[in-house]
């Protein structure tokens, strides 16, 4: 089954998010661009902050959490997929090193998906602390559903089956290793709903969650989820304001019935 392996992000000072991530969340550095884009690693995915610039040409241009990579076993029948599913949309080619797939889709709301039949750049070391989470905010949540399944074969998860039976639009779908979660945009009647289009926020495993907030507390402000919420149990920002969730216990479901957590 295909697999996020890659998030983009673009950043004012990638220099500085590198070092907040690498303190904090003890990432390592994977490489570096001319043009001053930095990428680094958890272990599993490639975490890459773009240096913003005219150049970039991405369809949204603000600071922030941008788009998500996913490693396909062929890219060429992905694609195929893809195109059935949407017979229009558009498919443009990338550099195909190490901060970009070989080619971008784009889902049902216009975000790109990188694709890459490589890990982009990134060994198989799953550890914590580690990516698990990356939640978007989207016009058409079932839509988007369809989408990951239909193209690359993401699962619904049963954690998220009570916002459906509840008539709640919100979607959970994951791919064996991070939980892929899809809420309304227009969701302002729920507590603590933050309208951010795109990608609102990730989500980090820690093994320990005490000694990561001690360690966090001198540099940012940490506040508590709320308990009714299926993951998560802290969301902080980082130094350019994107926000990052922080579980121990709660974890994450990504695949059925299989959870990302520590005990």
């Amino acid at each position: 089954m295909a697999t996020i392996r890659y998030l983009a992000c673009i950043s004012e000072k990638p220099e500085q998010l590198a070092s907040f991530y690498q303190s904090y969340l003890h990432t390592h550095e994977l490489g570096r661009s001319a043009a001053g884009d930095i990428s680094i690693s958890d272990g599993f995915l490639n975490l890459t902050f773009f240096k913003k610039r005219p150049a970039l040409c991405e369809p949204r241009m603000e600071t922030g959490l941008n788009h998500i990579g996913i490693q396909v076993d062929s890219v060429e029948q992905t694609k195929n997929r893809y195109l059935k599913l949407h017979p229009r949309g558009p498919v443009i080619p990338e550099d195909g090193d190490l901060h970009h797939g070989s080619i971008r889709i784009h889902d049902p709301d216009g975000n790109p998906v990188s694709l890459s039949e490589g890990p982009f750049g990134v060994k198989d070391d799953r550890r914590t602390p580690g990516i698990r989470y990356i939640a978007y905010n989207a016009m058409d949540p079932e839509g988007m559903r369809e989408f990951y399944a239909e193209v690359f074969g993401f699962v619904e998860v049963p954690s998220g089956f009570e916002y459906r039976q509840a008539g709640k639009l919100n979607r959970f779908v994951g791919d064996g290793y991070t939980n892929l979660a899809i809420h309304p945009f227009y969701n302002a009647g729920s507590k603590g709903h933050e309208m951010k289009f795109g990608i609102n926020h990730i989500g980090f495993l820690v093994s320990d969650l005490k000694a990561t907030m001690e360690d966090l507390s001198a540099a940012v402000k940490i506040n508590k989820r709320p308990d009714d919420r299926p993951y998560a149990e802290y969301r902080i920002t980082d130094p350019e304001g994107n926000r990052l969730d922080l579980s121990q216990s709660k974890g994450w479901e990504v695949g059925v019935n299989q959870w990302e957590r520590v005990p």
